[in-house]
């Protein structure tokens, strides 16, 4: 007899009327949520504007959920197009199927297109909301269990995922590697956060050490799987891509150290100026114009607390004052 085990829930959806209310679209949509409240946060203390985040989240939010389920329709076409399936199942992304390595690349893009239009660098933004990635990531992986999902090989760990059976599963105690994963992206957010203070990493150093650290976690996870997937030379597809990507971050975090040091200084020209000539104004007043008051200033609008505008301001709006 089993004393202790995680239940899975019998359901996936909970419906209110005609208006279903699935878990996993709940998780992905939460996920975002704290995704872009968090780095709004991040992105004001380092000199920026309240908004902006979000502004460009309307393009990176969308490229990410296409390229994400790209990645999965093309790594798992069996699952849609081959002989007995129904490729319409394909566009059916509540049933669960995102891969992270679609939604990343994609995902860029669309914020690369919203940088570009507000003339910001995108290294400065992928560096701000990093770590609020990987909290939404820690988020959305218990979509995962309301689908019963992506879980791992049996086990009888007290801390052990009970499936139910269905036409693609068998009942059983297992590894529960969304949570595993979802504890791994929580510190990997944290290990970020330290490290950015510690090093004030820029120029995209920041998510490359969130791009490393998820990776490195993603092989022993990826390891404990036993859903279908595709393998090279003994190794499912996902734990090689996670070594690649693994890899590459790790040598642009070298390359750019050697040939960027240091952060921006400047990351949004827009709040630069408006510090600059909030400065201004003080001065003609025959105020103390202290380039900390301006940047203190913007952050008091913004809601954020005297700590993090300190930071911002020796990169963003209180670097603009000081010239």
């Amino acid at each position: 007899m089993d004393l202790a085990y995680i239940p899975s829930p019998s359901t996936g959806v909970i419906n209110l009327g005609p208006i279903p209310l699935r878990g996993y679209a709940f998780c992905i949509i939460i996920g975002v949520f704290v995704a872009v409240w968090y780095g709004n946060k991040r992105w004001i203390a380092r000199g920026g504007t309240a908004g902006t985040v979000a502004d460009i989240a309307v393009w990176a939010v969308p490229f990410g959920l296409v390229g994400g389920r790209l990645y999965h329709v093309i790594t798992d076409y069996q699952l849609y197009f081959s002989e007995g399936e129904n490729w319409v199942d394909a566009f059916k992304i509540w049933e669960g199927g995102l891969g992270i390595w679609g939604a990343i690349a994609l995902g860029a893009v669309g914020a690369w297109i919203g940088c570009r239009r507000r003339g910001i660098p995108l290294p400065a933004y992928a560096d701000t909301i990093a770590p609020g990635i990987a909290f939404a990531q820690a988020i959305g992986r218990w979509g995962n269990w309301f689908n019963q999902e992506l879980y791992g090989k049996s086990t009888d760990l007290p801390w052990a995922l009970k499936i139910t059976e269905s036409a693609n599963r068998e009942a059983g105690l297992y590894h529960p590697t969304f949570l595993y994963e979802s504890l791994w992206c929580v510190g990997v957010a944290f290990l970020v956060i330290w490290a950015d203070r510690r090093f004030k990493l820029g120029h995209g150093r920041a998510f490359a050490l969130y791009v490393a650290a998820y990776c490195a976690g993603r092989v022993w996870t990826e390891y404990l799987r036993v859903d279908e997937a595709h393998h090279i030379l003994g190794l499912r597809l996902n734990v090689w891509t996670a070594i690649i990507v693994f890899v590459l971050a790790v040598v642009y975090m070298v390359i750019s150290a050697r040939i960027r040091p240091g952060r921006e200084e400047i990351v949004e020209p827009k709040a630069a100026k408006e510090a600059a000539d909030k400065a201004a104004e003080k001065a003609a007043d025959g105020e103390d114009a202290e380039p900390e008051d301006a940047a203190t200033d913007i952050g008091e609008d913004a809601g954020v607390s005297d700590g993090d505008v300190e930071h911002g301001a020796d990169n963003g709006a209180g670097s603009a004052a000081k010239s």
